[in-house]
């Protein structure tokens, strides 16, 4: 009997025993690595996803909003006044010439061409300390 319990011995303290035990620990701590680092990008990939989730849903309820303003009366109204020039029944509508416009008609004042020609200090100077 004690001719099998040396045998064992000699089994688990032998150099091939040990070179197996630690590729089986190597092999199992690289299986521990990968499946941390794959859980690790999946966490950071469903992380992303919400977010781009939050930011579309946010993205949809600002279209949605744009959408509802854009068929609403208001809207109408306003594009009519800006883009086709028309006005309500009994409203007025001033008609402000710019200064190109006065220039090519000859109604231009001399003194605007006198300040267009002059530096903003200048200006600011004889705003307040001319007459």
């Amino acid at each position: 009997m004690p001719s099998q319990n040396n045998h064992w011995k000699n089994f688990f303290f032998s150099p091939w025993f040990l070179v197996g035990a630690v590729l089986v620990i190597f092999g199992l701590l690289f299986s521990f690595g990968r499946s941390f680092y794959q859980d690790y990008q999946m966490r950071a990939e469903i992380s992303r996803l919400q977010n781009e989730a939050r930011n579309l849903s946010a993205k949809k309820l600002e279209s949605l909003e744009i959408l509802k303003y854009v068929q609403s009366r208001q809207f109408a109204e306003e594009k009519a006044r800006t883009e086709l020039n028309l006005v309500k029944p009994g409203e007025r509508v001033a008609i402000i010439k710019s200064t190109g416009q006065l220039k090519r008609s000859g109604q231009i004042d001399e003194k605007m061409v006198e300040w267009n020609n002059v530096s903003n200090p200048i200006k600011w100077w004889r705003y307040f300390f001319s007459n």
